[in-house]
């Protein structure tokens, strides 16, 4: 065991305590700090000395980074990594680095639960049952699953376990991911598609798997909701802002695509008045798709343990700006 003392700051955290990432850490005796206010000036005044950053949620800033002179690593406990200011990271020679690698099950379950939740109406029947009603021609259109065409706006691992989660209920699988091989797709039964108006048009549920980028900031917007089916549903179990929800809220109350179910928001939690929760047609959940008993604390570990590889072996085992690291 390596006797140097490390400091590793955390953020913030939807944890109840801090014990698995302290644990992970004491183990290289490095030292773990608790922000005492989430906000970018505290950030950058009690984390100014550390060695390394822990970050869940919070906003990490380049204005915060900037401020970080000893800092090695920044790991983001979760996948996506669109709240750390990656280009201002790499400039200042800071590795950054996620978990990708937990809850794929967890996201898959999430994403199907939500889907036949919605398509098959069991919220909106169970919100009518404890409102006095008994009527099961309410929930009309209810299409049947087998034969209709399930698609996967991206095809990686979660996407694949979604697959074959809807192969099961005898759907066809139709994927549009221009970054995957050809082999992986065969692998995983899923039918290529190579034009993303033509996919929409074809699928009669669409789940979104993509990270959030420049080119995935409200993709699914008023044009892409008018090319698919009036019939279709959409469920979102990625990133909020991959869906522009003004306009979300305008395809589902014109009748333009069918429904939603949405596990991310552009906004969490959202403002009040919050129009989308006023239409029967969407399911919501508050982030929890990752969330089960063994993911959450699988996760926390895996983050401390990456923070841990990251000062000891010099470098992270899922380094996001490595390409920025050209002679590492």
């Amino acid at each position: 065991m390596c006797l140097a003392k490390y400091k590793v700051f955390m953020t913030d955290t939807i944890f109840p305590d801090t014990v698995i990432e302290r644990e992970e850490l004491e183990r290289i005796g490095a030292e773990l700090q608790l922000a005492t206010s989430r906000d970018s000036e505290t950030f950058a005044r009690e984390g100014a000395d550390c060695d390394a950053m822990l970050v869940v949620y919070a906003p990490v800033e380049g204005e915060v980074i900037e401020r970080l002179d000893h800092c090695r690593i920044i790991v983001r406990t979760g996948i996506g990594v669109n709240n750390i200011d990656i280009p201002t990271a790499s400039r200042k020679g800071i590795m950054v680095a996620n978990v990708p690698d937990y809850c794929l099950d967890e996201v898959a379950d999430h994403a199907m639960a939500m889907f036949l939740s919605g398509v098959r109406k069991v919220a909106f029947l169970d919100r009518r049952v404890r409102q006095g009603a008994w009527n099961v021609n309410e929930a009309k259109p209810v299409p049947r699953l087998r034969g209709k065409v399930f698609g996967l706006f991206g095809c990686g691992a979660i996407g694949q376990r979604v697959a074959l989660r809807a192969k099961a209920f005898g759907m066809r699988v139709l994927g549009y991911d221009p970054y995957l091989p050809d082999e992986a797709f065969m692998e995983h039964g899923i039918e290529k598609s190579v034009d993303f108006d033509s996919f929409l048009s074809s699928v009669d549920f669409l789940s979104l798997h993509v990270p959030l980028t420049d080119s995935t900031h409200h993709i699914m917007n008023r044009a892409t909701f008018g090319k698919m089916k009036p019939t279709s549903f959409l469920i979102n179990t990625s990133r909020g802002p991959l869906v522009n929800e003004n306009d979300l809220y305008e395809a589902l109350r014109n009748g333009t695509i069918g429904g939603a179910g949405l596990d991310v928001l552009d906004v969490e939690p959202p403002s009040s008045p919050f129009r989308l929760a006023e239409l029967d047609n969407i399911v919501i959940t508050p982030h929890a798709a990752f969330f089960s008993d063994d993911a959450v604390p699988e996760l926390r570990r895996k983050a401390a343990q990456e923070v841990a590889r990251s000062l000891i072996e010099g470098k992270p085992r899922f380094w996001v700006n490595r390409k920025d690291f050209p002679h590492s």
